[in-house]
């Protein structure tokens, strides 16, 4: 068992809790924060059945004090921080002509500001470590253009900018500094979304058919292993990259 913890953000769902769910069964302590106290505790639960330590703290990442108890809380359970995953995030649809002011508040304080105040709360103990591994959860629409969620999809450029910053800034404090960029992920929110348009959940699977090069949308868990690889030793000498996790749509046409 090592003694590592990692504090993954919005961990209880989704990419969030597939990531969770990893870094547990790898023997990492782990602090989920999530706006969803009951999913949280279900993904604890799940964990503390399996042997693993876990705890959850409920917070949104859009109220500017919720990274700093986060990190707070797992200082004060098990004295040290490792690893964040900073993974919590909100969607705005539509084009840019009819986002209001409101739209670009919302998904500024949380994909932008949450991201950046998340790692500012866990930095100071990776410093005082000397090491540390970050890794935020961004799309591969960081890099790739599309029509429909351009607030979205720019909030996700700028946090891989922020990752390559903070890069720069703590290599020499032992601290990488990287981020996930997936494509198409069927989660939760994807089947929710089938059914409040009537269709049965699996369609969000069908949504899925045909993309990139591997004719399918990926599950958290593919996710998820691209994250602990960044976060773990076998990545010990990778800082400030943004890894591509799309099954090869980024490089196809269209």
């Amino acid at each position: 068992m090592c003694n590592q913890v990692a504090v993954i953000t919005g961990g209880g769902a989704g990419i969030g809790k597939a990531c969770t769910l990893r870094l547990a069964s790898e023997g990492k302590r782990v602090l989920v924060g999530d706006r969803n106290i009951e999913d949280a505790q279900g993904v604890v639960e799940a964990i503390e059945a399996e042997g693993g330590e876990a705890r959850c703290l409920e917070g949104d990442l859009a109220n500017p004090d919720a990274p700093q108890a986060w990190a707070e809380a797992a200082l004060e359970t098990w004295g040290r921080i490792d690893v964040l995953v900073a993974n919590a995030g909100v969607r705005v649809y539509g084009p840019l002509l009819e986002a209001t002011e409101e739209d670009w508040d919302h998904i500024l304080a949380v994909n932008l500001r949450g991201i950046a105040r998340s790692c500012k709360a866990v930095l100071p103990a990776m410093i005082k470590q000397q090491s540390g591994a970050i890794v935020v959860v961004s799309s591969v629409h960081a890099l790739v253009g599309r029509a429909d969620m351009p607030l979205y999809d720019a909030t996700k450029a700028a946090t891989v900018s922020l990752v390559k910053s903070l890069a720069v800034a703590h290599g020499k404090d032992g601290i990488r500094v990287n981020a996930v960029c997936p494509g198409y992920t069927v989660t939760e929110f994807h089947e929710r979304r089938a059914q409040a348009e009537g269709l049965a959940p699996e369609q969000a699977w069908q949504w899925g058919e045909g993309y990139g090069l591997l004719g399918r949308a990926a599950k958290p868990e593919e996710i998820a292993s691209a994250v602990a690889f960044l976060a773990g030793e076998d990545a010990s000498m990778v800082t400030g990259q943004a890894l591509i996790v799309d099954g090869g749509r980024s490089v196809t046409a269209g």
